[in-house]
């Protein structure tokens, strides 16, 4: 159940981010469904390797490097979609995955966790 909860919270925020950035285009709020669950998988997947491979980097940069691996893996995402899901290039990725985990951070806080108590 909270898989699905924080899938739905990440499509509505890639959803939020494609409206307002011109670099970022979803095609519709199903396209913004399956880029969710496929950002998920790779989240899984992949990117505990990338974090362990870059771990010295990471670590030299305080942890901002991690916005640089959010930004590859939306970047797998977009490749994996075709034309449903676009990002115009890696600096609207590193922007838009900056952008995707303050929003995330916001809606999980304010208002997942509250639901949660009840």
């Amino acid at each position: 159940m909270r898989w699905l909860i924080h899938l739905l919270v990440n499509s509505v925020v890639l959803v939020v981010v494609a409206g307002y950035f011109d670099g970022f285009y979803l095609e519709s709020v199903s396209a913004a469904i399956l880029a969710s669950v496929l950002l998920s998988i790779i989240n899984v997947i992949l990117k505990p390797i990338l974090v362990i491979l870059t771990l010295p980097v990471t670590v030299i940069t305080f942890g901002f490097f991690l916005f640089v691996i959010n930004a590859i893996t939306l970047m797998i995402t977009a490749s994996l979609m075709g034309d449903a899901f676009q990002i115009s290039g890696f600096g609207m990725a590193v922007f838009a995955a900056i952008i995707i985990s303050i929003l995330n951070m916001l809606i999980n806080t304010f208002v997942v966790k509250p639901m949660q108590k009840k």
